[in-house]
Formats: structure tokens, C-alpha cells, sequence
């Protein structure tokens, strides 16, 4: 088999991975892809936004099927695209990618579905946004309506937090288009989840959860980024609150969009806040969760492949039981750029642990010299996950491989899992 996986980061490479463990014969070429990508397969200079050059790929390399890692392609419409060339690719078309791409379009899906979520209202103009906020009162969350690489929730701890990320979006223009619409929330409290779910846009093939940690500084302090970290299994993640997740979430989000005219097929993510209500969403994405996934699949005992090849050649899941997963736990460490999440540096030189049974490597932001040597080029560098018996050995092992990945300036959190211990 021959796959196309389009993306370079540690969820591309960890994609990359699972298929190699799922079938070692499969044969993987990347655009671009990354360092630790090109020692499982081949990759191709090749940005994610070039379609047409990334359509011809498809076709010249006669790939099975197509792989789509980040939401940007996604949301420029690559799944229409290959799909009018009659190529197999695995993601949801320009329409359902709404979802992740639009938060109006996703809370006013989830009101009109009856799918719990935080109330919230969309606003162009600071002066009214300032005013919804204030009716709430703080804390509230301050949202841009776009894409914003995970930085664009701002959970304003006062009126005057919530103003300034009003005035930074609407006025200053923070974030560019992303933040030219934003969404004024209710707070909600609680522990959040991970939720990914394999779809045909009818069947849910739900995964075990994760959570995630956000935040640059232990003990969640600090600016959001794309993620520092990750671990599954959760132990709140019950078999009553993932019954939830599928019977008030999945299934009726899916129906939704099904009677919208954009059939969801692919990853479909749910950000999960657990309140003393029950399960609500807090966002929708369209794709795998980066740093989720590279904490979640080496935990995968069913295959990947064959079900991704399944809703890529759009057919159905119902022959597909349950996913299995392998016992024990799995953490996952970023180890991120000097400044990270703002100015960063780059070209730094990487020395990186080698891979061994329970600790692996994912590349994220890294790219090899001409002279073969490894150095930084993004804000997170790598991500280490570990296996373990316990949340406590796992996070052990994935701290200390991230303490062996050396650049200057490198940083990471040696806490992840902080919650699950604090259970235990």
C-alpha cells in the first residue's frame, strides 16, 4: 500500500508511524514532511497549500490514498479537490471543515442540534462584544471565530482581560482574519478532554480520551500554545462520560451536518469540558490533535490503516468493531524554542536521544542541514512520548527523554499527566 500523508509536523510524523506499525510494507511519502518522517518513507518539497502540485503527487505516485495532517488544506478545500480528480484522500471537504474553521458556524450547529456547549454570541464591533462580556461578567472567554494556531481563546479572569483580547482581535488585528469575528462565551468549569472519533459522516469509530496541557508553564501558568504536552489514558474519562461523548456529541453533530448539506467524513475532534452538568463542548476540530495524537497512537493496538483507507475510498465503517489499546499508559512532552509562544529562534542545533521500546521521538519543527546536521525551525521542536505501566512511570521516562533533547534555549514541562498524579 502506498499512502500520501500531507503535513510536517509531530502528527504527521506520528500518523507516519502508526501506518508503518500497522503495515511495515506500507510505503508513506510526505509534503513537505520532517526529519523523523523521511526515516519512515520519502518526502516531497511540496507546501500543503500547493493542491494542484500536491493532486499531481497523488496521481504520478498512484498513492492509495491521501492523508490530510493540518486544517489549513482542509479549509482551502484539498478534499473537494482531490475528490473532483477522483483521488481517495482521507478529511472532511472546505463545507464541514466549518466545524473547526468557523466557531460561529460550529455554536450555532450545536445550539440549533442540541448538542451542550457554553452559550455564546458572535460580534464584529468591540463596543457591542465589550457589552456582551460585561453582562456576563468575568471570568469569560473571548474566542476569534477563525483559525488561529490554538492561540486565540483567551479565558479573560477579569472584564478588563476580556476587553483587551476584544480590542487586540477587532481592533488591533492579533489575528489576522481568524480574529476579524469573535465569540463572546459563558466561562465553564471543569477538566477538559480530548475526544477523536474516526467518521464515514454516519458511523463513530470514538477513541480512547486524552487531555491535553495548553499552557507553556507547569502547573498550567502562563500563555496558551499549540499544546505542550498530552497523556492518555484519563481517569474522568469514563465509560458513562465517552457513552456521553458519543449519544450527546458525536452522533446528533454528525446528523447536523448531514441535514446541513456538508457531510463530516474523517478525524473529528471534540474539546470536551467535564461541568457538574454532564459533558459540554468547548470546540470542534477537523483533523487529529497535535499533541494528542502522538501520546494516543502508540497506545493503538487496532489498526489505523485499514479504517482511514476505508473513509478515504468513502466507504463505510460498519464492519469496523471497536478500536482496541494496549495497557499501561502514554505521556508526551514538547520540548519547544527558546521564546515559544512568541519570537522564537531557529537554526539551532538539535543532539536528540535515540528511540528505544518505550520512548519515542516525533519531529515537529526541525529540519536537516545539507552538512546532515539536525536544527530547530519551529516553535515546537519535537514531542517525546513514553510508555509506561503507570501515568507516574510514563511521565518519568518522557521527562528525562526530553531533558536528553539539547538545543539552546530548549524548554519544556516536566508535569504533564499533574492531574491524573494529583487522582492517583
Amino acid at each position: 500500500m502506498k499512502v500520501l500523508i500531507v503535513g510536517g509536523g509531530g502528527r504527521e510524523h506520528a500518523l507516519a508511524w502508526k501506518l508503518r506499525q500497522d503495515d511495515p510494507t506500507c510505503e508513506i511519502i510526505a509534503a513537505p514532511g520532517n526529519p523523523g518522517i523521511a526515516q519512515l518513507g520519502r518526502c516531497v518539497e511540496i507546501a500543503v497549500t500547493n493542491i494542484p502540485a500536491l493532486i499531481t503527487l497523488a496521481r504520478t505516485e498512484r498513492v492509495d490514498f491521501t492523508i490530510v495532517g493540518p486544517e489549513g488544506p482542509l479549509e482551502a478545500g484539498i478534499v473537494d479537490r482531490f475528490r473532483g480528480d477522483g483521488l481517495a484522500i482521507f478529511g472532511p471537504t472546505a463545507a464541514a471543515a466549518r466545524i473547526e474553521t468557523s466557531k460561529r458556524f460550529a455554536k450555532e450547529l450545536m445550539q440549533a442540534a442540541g448538542v451542550p456547549t457554553a452559550s455564546a454570541r458572535t460580534f464584529t464591533e468591540p463596543g457591542a462584544a465589550k457589552l456582551e462580556a460585561r453582562r456576563l461578567g468575568a471570568p469569560v472567554v473571548i474566542k476569534a471565530s477563525g483559525i488561529a494556531a490554538g492561540k486565540g481563546v483567551i479565558v479573560a479572569m477579569s472584564l478588563a482581560e476580556a476587553e483587551q483580547a476584544i480590542d487586540a482581535m477587532l481592533v488591533d488585528d492579533a489575528f489576522g482574519a481568524a480574529g476579524a469575528e469573535v465569540l463572546v462565551e459563558e466561562f465553564m468549569q471543569g477538566e477538559e478532554l480530548s475526544c477523536f472519533a474516526l467518521t464515514d459522516g454516519t458511523h463513530v469509530l470514538p477513541f480512547i480520551a486524552a487531555q491535553d496541557h495548553k499552557r507553556i508553564g507547569e502547573g498550567d501558568t502562563g500563555p496558551n500554545t499549540g499544546g505542550m504536552g498530552a497523556y492518555a489514558p484519563v481517569a474522568i474519562a469514563t465509560r458513562d462520560v465517552m457513552r456521553k461523548a458519543t449519544q450527546l456529541v458525536f452522533v446528533p453533530t454528525l446528523r447536523a451536518m448531514r441535514d446541513a448539506g456538508c457531510p463530516f467524513t474523517g478525524l473529528l475532534y471534540a474539546g470536551l469540558m467535564l461541568t457538574k452538568d454532564g459533558p459540554k463542548v468547548v470546540e470542534f476540530n477537523c483533523r487529529f490533535g497535535d499533541p494528542e495524537t502522538q501520546a494516543l497512537l502508540p497506545l493503538m493496538a487496532s489498526s489505523l490503516l485499514e479504517p482511514m483507507k476505508a473513509i478515504a475510498q468513502r466507504h463505510t465503517l460498519e464492519p469496523f468493531g471497536p478500536f482496541t489499546w494496549y495497557e499501561g499508559a502514554s505521556v508526551t512532552t514538547v520540548v519547544a524554542a527558546a521564546g515559544y509562544p512568541g519570537t522564537i529562534a531557529s537554526g539551532d542545533a538539535i543532539t536528540e536521544p535515540a528511540d528505544d521500546d518505550d520512548v519515542t521521538v516525533f519531529h515537529a519543527g526541525t529540519k536537516r542541514l545539507a552538512d546532515g546536521r539536525l536544527v530547530t525551525s519551529g516553535g515546537r521542536v519535537v514531542a517525546v512520548t513514553a510508555l509506561g505501566a503507570t501515568i507516574a512511570e510514563a511521565q518519568a521516562r518522557s521527562a528525562a527523554g526530553a531533558a536528553e533533547v539539547r538545543f539552546e534555549g530548549s524548554q519544556f514541562r516536566r508535569d504533564i499527566g499533574w492531574r491524573e498524579l494529583a487522582r492517583a
